[in-house]
This record gives structure tokens, C-alpha cells and sequence, in this order.
């Protein structure tokens, strides 16, 4: 009986959580079963393909199609950033699970669609693929689907890292207060008489600039948490506007 080929595989440090402990430092041997592409290995050690950049064998690059052979070395890098996504506008879309993170890149203008039911990682990743939207989410196996458009690992639970990772990530073009934090439709300006169903009294007496989303009608105004949003956006702003 012939014994499976053996390749060796070196993880990188930042992708240490997906793997088990045994292979989080250095090279380890991994049995292979001589026809799965090393991107099939690869996953099926625990790392989603939405996070790995270069697979380096024996010193050279190579696609996730290649087949290894025998007493390979292989090299698993993370995805560069700025992460570039080719071939549509860079637009997202998030699990039911990240629903503060959606707000927040709405809050910034980030043209983000957000699923707050639980639709079934099918209609994600279909979703994901109809309309070229990068998938953000901590399901492992969602990120594994082959529909998807493109992907991304959150790695925090925090909503301010979370926020962070993907504006380091991605880079996207940040215009703040231009979208509906609720349904991510554009806002325009708006007269107190347009949203006047929508104020109370308080409300009615103390402010006069107003914004209504053009999709679902919300109004918007300068309230009680507006510093706490304007602090989200002046620490986003900071530190990316000048990134991109």
C-alpha cells in the first residue's frame, strides 16, 4: 500500500486561531491524499480561504489549484492589506450576528447590507454573489461557501476593533452622515414639515436641520447621541480618511 504524500506547511502568526495548537508555530508534516488542491488542504486544517494571501511552495507562489507533492514545504500567508477586491464597487454585507459593526459602517457611508434574521449561510452566500458584495462574518464554515463573492473573517467580538480591522482592511472611501444607519438608503436634506410626523414635542422645539433617508423615510437630526456618533466618526476619520 502506498503512503500518503507528506507535505510540510508553515502557518502564519496571524492565522494561528484557525489552526489547532499543534501547528500554530512552525512546520508541521500534514498526510495528503495526493489529489486535493492545496487550497482544499488548506481549509480543511481550519483556515477560510477569505484569509489566506500567498500560498508559497518550495520558495515560489502558487495559485490555491496546485496539487502538492511529496515533501513540499509550504508557506501560508495572510491576505495583504489593503485588501483589494476586483472587478465590482467595494460593497458589504453582514451575518444577523453584526448588526453594531453594520451601523457603524453605514454611520461612515460604507454601502452596507445587513441581514438582522437569520437567513441560512445558501442565502448568504447567494446573495453575496448576486450582488458583489464582500461577506463580513465570524462563521468560519459561511466563509467556506463557494458562492461567495468575496469574504472576510471578523476576528473581535469589540465593536470598535471590529470597526477598525475592516477600515485597515479594506480601505474603503468613508463619507459620513450620507446614509440611513437603518435600511443603508442615502439621505438627503429634509424641512421639519417633511418629518413632522416622526418628531415629538421636545424634539419640534429644539432642532431645525433635518436628514430623511430616500428609501425608507427615516428623519434624522442632531440628538442626545450624536457626540458619541460624531466621536466614532472623528476617530475613523483620523486615522483612514487619508489612507485610502
Amino acid at each position: 500500500m502506498t503512503a500518503a504524500p507528506e507535505i510540510h506547511v508553515e502557518f502564519a502568526p496571524e492565522l494561528a486561531l484557525f489552526v489547532p495548537h499543534g501547528r500554530r508555530s512552525g512546520t508541521t508534516p500534514v498526510a495528503t491524499d495526493g489529489v486535493s488542491t492545496l487550497g482544499h488542504v488548506v481549509e480543511s486544517l481550519g483556515v477560510p480561504l477569505t484569509e489566506v494571501g500567498a500560498l508559497v511552495v518550495d520558495g515560489r507562489e502558487v495559485a490555491v489549484s496546485h496539487l502538492p507533492a511529496a515533501g513540499q514545504s509550504v508557506r501560508v500567508r495572510p491576505v495583504e492589506r489593503p485588501q483589494r477586491v476586483p472587478g465590482a464597487p467595494l460593497r458589504f454585507l453582514l451575518d444577523v450576528h453584526l448588526g453594531t459593526l453594520a451601523r457603524r459602517l453605514r454611520l461612515l457611508g460604507v454601502d452596507t447590507a445587513y441581514e438582522s434574521t437569520d437567513i441560512g449561510d445558501p442565502a448568504l452566500a447567494t446573495r453575496s454573489a448576486a450582488e458583489r458584495r464582500v461577506m463580513l462574518s465570524r462563521d468560519r464554515g459561511l466563509l467556506r461557501r463557494r458562492e461567495l463573492w468575496a469574504g472576510a473573517f471578523i476576528y473581535s467580538t469589540r465593536p470598535e476593533d471590529q470597526l477598525r480591522d475592516v477600515l485597515d482592511r479594506f480601505r474603503p472611501e468613508l463619507d459620513p452622515w450620507t446614509r440611513c444607519i437603518a435600511c443603508n438608503g442615502l439621505l438627503r436634506e429634509a424641512t421639519k414639515e417633511e418629518v413632522a410626523d416622526q418628531l415629538q414635542g421636545g424634539t419640534q422645539r429644539s432642532y431645525d436641520v433635518f436628514a430623511q433617508c430616500r428609501e425608507c423615510g427615516r428623519a434624522y437630526w442632531k440628538g442626545a447621541h450624536h457626540e458619541q456618533l460624531e466621536a466614532i466618526v472623528e476617530r475613523a476619520l483620523e486615522e483612514f480618511a487619508d489612507r485610502n
